[in-house]
């Protein structure tokens, strides 16, 4: 039997973790890392893809209207953020998502919790696809316009990305809210 978090081990229990406990916790990590970068990945290909077929088809077109009056495709281009805010802090913003994605990559390192692999996947997806249309598109580096498409009545024009960023807000919303760390602990 191990000891309890924070005392001391008994007569005759380990000193620390036995290897077979290691074993498990550098397999779950392995797992969680594997599933993060999977995610990550197939979120910004699709977004890059649906970005660049929104591109070259939907240029010069009226909006193409998908599930009747609910959905349409409609190109755009937003220098700003979300809601086509701060449209002329398009520089201020690449470098959040930078500082942001480098967060990411660094609470990654920790994670031991599927949820979590899932949730910070798709916040890198969705910051790097992003920030490889501020970095990649016109008017310039780092001041580049993020390609929006789908649109929802009543709703801002808006992209894989974003709807990434958002799935993963909820989740690490949900994990905080249930005390559960990126290393799968419970507080």
């Amino acid at each position: 039997m191990h000891a309890a978090r924070g005392t001391s081990p008994g007569p005759g229990e380990p000193d620390g973790p036995s290897p077979q406990d290691r074993a498990e916790a550098r397999s779950r990590r392995s797992r969680a890392l594997v599933l993060f970068g999977v995610v990550a990945v197939l979120g910004y290909a699709v977004d890059l893809g649906t970005k660049t077929l929104a591109a070259a088809r939907l240029g010069d077109r009226s909006p193409v209207h998908v599930v009747g009056g609910l959905l349409q495709l409609t190109l755009t281009r937003n220098p700003g953020a979300a809601f086509s805010t701060g449209t002329s802090y398009t520089l201020v913003l690449s470098l959040v998502a930078i500082v942001a994605a480098g967060a990411v990559l660094f609470y990654a390192r920790r994670l031991r919790s599927r949820v979590w692999a899932v949730g910070l996947g798709l916040l890198l997806a969705g910051v790097c696809g992003n920030l490889t249309d501020r970095v990649f598109r016109e008017p310039g580096f780092l001041r580049g316009h993020v390609v929006d498409f789908i649109e929802l009545p009543h709703w801002p024009i808006f992209n894989v990305a974003d709807m990434c960023i958002n799935v993963a807000a909820a989740l690490i919303v949900i994990q905080a809210v249930r005390g559960v760390s990126v290393t799968g602990e419970r507080s």
